[in-house]
């Protein structure tokens, strides 16, 4: 099952920014992914605590609090990934065996090198990027 939570936070970040005159509520992000508003919220908090949404009080909605060349694909990433790791070592394989009592110490180095060379390339990118792609491909509205 893939995990979409950093691509719909790209999406809010993107389609925050494109409409910063107002603050967004989640009901109208919600209808430009195509999901639940509670999704929207969940994520949205999580890129409150990251700072890079806000909301005020008495004002439905959230606003974006930096210009998106300030805030790198990584800073999403991080703001949205609760484990810390996009790749995962199986657990408990038998230690007895050739293969599996040796797996994951190999896998775990691999799979560190996997995520260092990913992070690296998040930290290259930013929200810009993002939104300058999709200008070049159309309006984003």
């Amino acid at each position: 099952m893939k995990n979409s939570r950093f691509a719909v936070a790209v999406h809010i970040l993107a389609l925050t920014y494109s409409q910063s005159r107002d603050y967004l509520t989640s009901e109208f992000i919600a209808s430009s992914v195509n999901t639940n508003a509670v999704v929207i919220r969940r994520i949205s908090g999580m890129l409150k605590k990251a700072g890079l949404l806000t909301s005020q009080a008495g004002i439905p909605g959230v606003g974006i609090t930096k210009d998106p060349a300030e805030i790198t694909l990584l800073d999403v990433y991080k703001a949205v990934d609760e484990s810390g790791q996009s790749f995962a070592v199986h657990e408990n394989p038998n230690p007895n065996c050739l293969v599996g009592g040796r797996i994951q110490d190999t896998l775990e180095k691999k799979f560190a090198a996997a995520q260092q060379a990913m992070e690296n390339e998040l930290a290259n990118q930013t929200l810009a990027d993002v939104m300058e792609d999709l200008f070049e491909k159309g309006s984003i509205n």
